[in-house]
């Protein structure tokens, strides 16, 4: 299979991911969502969507680079895959939390779990390819400003 198949699979599966974060998320938008305070660095709702797409599409395009080094270093890539997978389990995890339970607090946790697994797959992302880990960081930005934004959303209506 080549590198950009492998490549093609992988966004495919995340952009997956995030289309079902986004069935959990969209009933409670319109109704939770919006009567809860929120500080007042909120983003507009309508900027989630394009921001989350590029997001599943650099974590595919990543995560398909090292796919594609499996050949040279199948160990290193296998472990590499297994923590991106994880991070992808959290990644959706979240917006069951937030959205589908309705649960800040918890949804706070998790993040902070996902934060350090997005770390943790850049830096066995780096040793097999280091344009796959910079493809991440982006990611790990915008999880960070999430965090923030989850932690304010949490305090604020506690």
């Amino acid at each position: 299979m080549s590198k950009t198949v492998k490549i093609i699979i992988l966004v495919v599966v995340c952009l997956a991911v995030g289309y079902g974060s986004g069935i959990v998320t969209q009933s409670a938008i319109e109704t939770w969502y919006v009567t809860l305070e929120k500080p007042f660095f909120n983003p507009p709702n309508w900027l989630f969507a394009p921001a989350w797409t590029t997001l599943y599409i650099l974590m595919g395009i990543s995560a398909g680079i090292i796919w594609s080094k499996m050949d040279n270093m199948p160990k290193l890539v296998k472990k590499a895959l297994w923590v991106f997978a994880i991070q992808l389990i959290l990644n959706a995890l979240w917006s069951f939390l937030f959205f589908g339970m309705q649960n800040p607090l918890l949804a706070l946790i998790e993040i902070l779990l996902l934060w350090l697994l997005i770390f943790e797959t850049m830096k066995v992302f780096k040793p097999i390819d280091s344009l796959a880990s910079k493809l991440l960081i982006p990611y790990i930005l915008w999880v960070s400003f999430a965090t923030l934004l989850n932690a304010s959303i949490w305090w604020l209506n506690k």
